[in-house]
């Protein structure tokens, strides 16, 4: 039996990925923690076997509580999913040529110039791969390049967060003004091109430069979008499972990009959401460096990264004979809301006709 560690078990990635463990491999122990004394996963049932209230990564006491909870549990590997916990123990790893416990996550250079998208930005700035895009802040706003660079309607949104912080389709300059005064306590934001096409999204796994793993999806229906402003929460309440190979090459494309101006080898996992322009061209608007929310539904029909990352790590094997990009076998759709498990059809001809 193995015993696996899994950081920021409050949120809603972490948790899925407790799940697709459960199913894959349910004699394994899994350990969470997570800063939050009310994070929902110490709470749910069956989820983990114990979980632990631990320090903030930035905190002086959190390396101590991690190697102490690593020879406590017998960990054997983990999952780290917080950006912040990835960029600290990549910052680990520099410091000490090693990390706590067998994990997988990108180099350190991949999180310090993905995680924030002013960043990203910079980073792919003068390519297609991302539209027109600027970066302002409430006491810089900056409103004549908007004008003139980017011009309305545009897409604001906060500089790091999930996709719908801080997000708001601008229509003039006067909601610019309004929207930094109600935001003045947001550092910086990206404010890009309007985008009218689907939001897609696409999970990747890496090895050594390699990519093995590559899915896609179309984030459809957003939950509780009638309360945000954008319409968009960051949280997708439909969406469909996509085979689309333009869509799985160009964010391979993008990763070979990025490969060579950081010259450094991807390995781990990435997330991509993207949106399309008015004339359908592929834009990213922000590249995680880890697991996404829809990862335990995505194990469940066949693409399973938390196993895959498990058989890398402990058993030093990952079926690399098969075809990296990933077909979904049905017009699979899912179906997400705030208090319930996922659900996934097997097409939309099942939704009730009325």
């Amino acid at each position: 039996m193995k015993t696996i560690l899994i950081t920021g078990i409050g949120g809603p990635t972490p948790r899925s990925i407790a799940h697709a463990i459960r199913a894959a491999f349910p004699a394994y122990k899994i350990i969470g923690i997570d800063a939050n004394p009310k994070a929902l996963g110490f709470f749910m049932h069956g989820l983990v076997e114990r979980y632990y209230v631990a320090p903030k990564v930035t905190e002086a006491g959190y390396w101590s509580f991690i190697h102490k909870l690593i020879k406590d549990e017998f960990i054997d590997m983990a999952f780290v999913q917080p950006e912040k916990e990835v960029i600290g123990w990549g910052e680990f790893y520099k410091e000490n040529g090693s990390y706590p416990c067998p994990v997988f996550i990108p180099p350190l250079e991949y999180a310090n110039a993905l995680v924030d998208k002013v960043k990203m930005s910079n980073l792919l700035k003068e390519t297609d791969y991302i539209p027109k895009t600027i970066s302002i802040t409430p006491q810089d706003p900056n409103y004549a390049d908007v004008a003139t660079e980017i011009g309305y309607p545009c897409w604001i949104r906060a500089s790091t967060g999930s996709g719908g912080y801080g997000s708001l389709k601008l229509q003039r300059r006067e909601d610019l003004e309004a929207w930094l005064f109600i935001h003045s306590n947001v550092k910086e934001f990206t404010v890009s091109e309007y985008l009218p096409g689907r939001h897609l999204a696409n999970q990747m796994m890496y090895i050594d430069g390699k990519c093995v793993r590559n899915a896609g999806l179309e984030c459809v229906e957003y939950v509780m979008a009638n309360v945000a402003p954008s319409k968009v929460t960051g949280n997708t309440s439909f969406g469909r499972f996509l085979n689309e190979k333009p869509l799985l090459d160009f964010c391979e494309d993008a990763m070979n990009y990025i490969a060579q101006i950081l010259d450094i080898q991807p390995h781990g996992v990435f997330s991509f959401d993207l949106k399309e322009d008015a004339h359908g061209n592929l834009k990213i608007t922000e590249i995680n460096v880890r697991h996404m929310a829809y990862t335990g539904i995505m194990a469940k029909i066949g693409f399973d990264l938390s196993k895959d990352t498990i058989h890398h790590l402990l058993d030093h094997i990952v079926d690399q004979t098969q075809n990296h990009q990933f077909y979904f076998e049905k017009p699979y759709i899912f179906l997400r809301d705030v208090d319930i498990e996922p659900i996934i059809l097997d097409s939309e001809d099942r939704f009730l006709k009325v």
